[in-house]
């Protein structure tokens, strides 16, 4: 791989500038001149590029698997990462499980360090921007064994903002020793629809103030370990019952709630110096009223986000492969009116080429100046500066080994998941259980997929951490929608167990079923919910009742312990819970949560 030299060399001192200027955004701008004299000497194609965060396939920048390969192709037109970014020039790259990016922390450093050499190979090369989505609960692109930790809604259960900056510093170290320097986290969207499909346990909760505390306190810990964070999804993605992913949300909130709702958490980042922020593609039309999604509206990006807000780090879209930006305008105008808009990187087209060409038409038949284009790499080069990319753009294994998923920092999550388990119904104090009346368990529910790489499936892991602390515990999965035989088959197993535990994933009427005749068995039921604390609402003849609020490793083994009474229930709720039948009606307000002591 190249020296540090030829690195140093390739961008002009810019490296040894930064160097003294650290993190502190205050100092950005002093150096504007030696990034300003970087952008000049780049070609138009490589201005376009520049702006682009592109998904690739395969754990290796140059020797992908076939399968990869095969995907690369079809989707991007070339054969690997290192292709990519010869041919677009591109100044980021986002991590996927899916796409196979991450199959282990020694595997991901070499990969980013493939890309890296890749790129700074070029002519006039610059550092790649290397990002991915490790929000932590449900959402997480690297699994173990790196150190996984309770999601957003779980922490905001706990409460505590030392949490979350501890959650930011583990996570960031751990990220930045892998080569991935952007995280798009913390969520700052205040989840106050009970039905949201997209975001409910990814965000803290639904008070605004208790969540931009927390969204400040994570930004702390991310960037305080050298790894951009990422305010998302603005202007706020907390009310609508539509994904927008698979459609077009509309938020009807007012300008005047927007302003003491939506708009405190990202106040909140900008105050904290946040790194980036992320566009949500959502109609709102209090804020614009033309119909167009946020991404790419002018009035929310530049008038709100820049000018009202005063921000003027990098704005980043969501994947412009989501429905949501994509209902209006085609996949060739949406990065030209997103660029119009105010953002800087355009992340993920659907496909690259249509995207990249449409920019480069843009700007040489006028619609788009090169002085645009290169405002927003301005923006992009300083955040790169800032987190050392031209001076150090390199990992190395005795960092991976040294940093990621070390025993203290397992040990950190768990002492952190502990604090996060809320405990709603205890009826006749049935929790804790006790082992002498009760060591038999059976260990029921839904077995969703595991979300971020964590072992699971969620049935097993709790049968498993039961059976360490003294139960004998038998895990059967039914599912997130057992059928008759199903059901039957768990109230067979129940009569033969002192006491059965039932995972609840966003509950389902068949869910429903399946409680119901279990609780009529007598034997004694304990219900956790490993998704939405909103199941409570639909379970009143449930004795005992617990949310975790994800179906991660470490959240249930942390309700595993709850429940065997060798921690105690600390969390309380984040969100209100509303009466199943009367909507209207609070069931169990913010901040409710019961105590082993009464």
């Amino acid at each position: 791989m190249p020296s540090r030299r030829t690195v140093l060399a390739a961008t002009a001192g810019v490296a040894a500038s930064f160097a003294v200027s650290g993190t502190a955004h205050a100092d950005d701008k002093k150096h504007d001149h030696k990034l300003r004299s970087l952008i000049s000497r780049m070609t138009l194609e490589e201005k376009v590029g520049q702006l682009f965060v592109m998904r690739v396939y395969g754990h290796s920048a140059t020797a992908p698997d076939q399968a990869d390969v095969d995907a690369n192709l079809k989707e991007i037109g070339v054969r690997t990462a290192a292709e990519m970014i010869a041919r677009y020039r591109v100044g980021g790259i986002i991590y996927f499980t899916w796409a196979h990016n991450t199959r282990d922390p020694h595997q991901i450093a070499d990969l980013s360090n493939g890309i890296q050499q890749a790129s700074l190979r070029q002519p006039r090369g610059l550092p790649v921007l290397i990002s991915t989505d490790q929000e932590h609960g449900i959402v997480c692109r690297v699994g173990e064994p790196a150190t996984l930790f309770p999601g957003a809604m779980a922490i905001g259960a706990g409460g505590a903002r030392k949490d979350a900056r501890t959650l930011g510093r583990i996570a960031g170290r751990e990220l930045r020793a892998i080569g991935i320097r952007q995280n798009y986290s913390p969520v700052a969207d205040v989840n106050v629809n009970p039905a949201n499909p997209v975001i409910g346990v990814r965000s803290f909760g639904s008070d605004a103030d208790a969540v931009a505390g927390l969204v400040a306190a994570e930004v702390a810990g991310y960037q305080g370990a050298g790894v951009a964070a990422t305010a998302k999804h603005f202007p706020g993605h907390g009310d609508t019952a539509v994904d927008s992913h698979y459609g077009f949300p509309v938020i009807t909130h007012s300008r005047e709630l927007w302003g003491k709702l939506d708009a405190v958490p990202f106040r909140a980042a900008i105050r904290a110096g946040i790194d980036s922020i992320m566009t949500a593609h959502i109609q709102f039309p209090a804020l614009d009223a033309s119909g167009d999604p946020a991404t790419l509206s002018h009035p929310i990006v530049t008038g709100i986000l820049r000018g009202e807000l005063g921000y003027d780090g990098v704005v980043v879209t969501d994947s412009l492969g989501m429905e949501g930006v994509r209902t209006k305008y085609g996949d060739d105008r949406v990065p030209v009116l997103a660029l119009k808009a105010g953002v800087d990187q355009l992340l993920n087209p659907p496909s690259l080429d249509v995207a990249w060409n449409a920019v480069l038409m843009a700007v040489q038949g006028g619609e788009l100046t090169e002085a645009r284009l290169d405002e927003s790499i301005l923006r992009i080069l300083r955040l790169k500066a800032r987190l050392r990319l031209f001076e150090g753009p390199y990992v190395g294994h005795d960092g991976v080994t040294r940093t990621v998923g070390t025993p203290a920092h397992l040990a950190e999550a768990d002492r952190i998941a502990e604090r996060t388990t809320t405990l709603l119904v205890n009826e006749g104090r049935l929790l804790p259980l006790n082992r002498g009346t009760h060591r038999k368990l059976l260990v029921v529910g839904a077995d969703p997929a595991s979300p971020s790489g964590t072992t699971g499936p969620p049935t097993g892991v709790l049968a498993a951490a039961l059976t360490e602390l003294g139960f004998t515990a038998t895990a059967l999965a039914t599912g997130t929608a057992p059928s008759a035989a199903t059901v039957a088959q768990a109230v067979a197993a129940a009569r033969d167990a002192d006491a059965v535990i039932v995972g609840t994933y966003n509950i389902t009427a068949a869910q429903r079923t399946l409680v119901e005749q279990l609780v009529a068995t007598g034997r004694p039921v304990v219900a956790v919910a490993i998704r939405n604390p909103y199941d409570v609402a639909q379970l009143p003849t449930v004795p005992a009742y617990l949310a975790a609020y994800s179906w991660t490793d470490v959240e249930l083994r942390a309700a595993a312990r709850v429940i065997a009474g060798k921690a105690a229930p600390r969390g309380r709720l984040p969100v209100p819970v509303q009466r199943a039948d009367d909507p209207a009606k609070v069931l169990y307000p913010v901040g409710y949560g019961l105590s082993y002591g009464r």
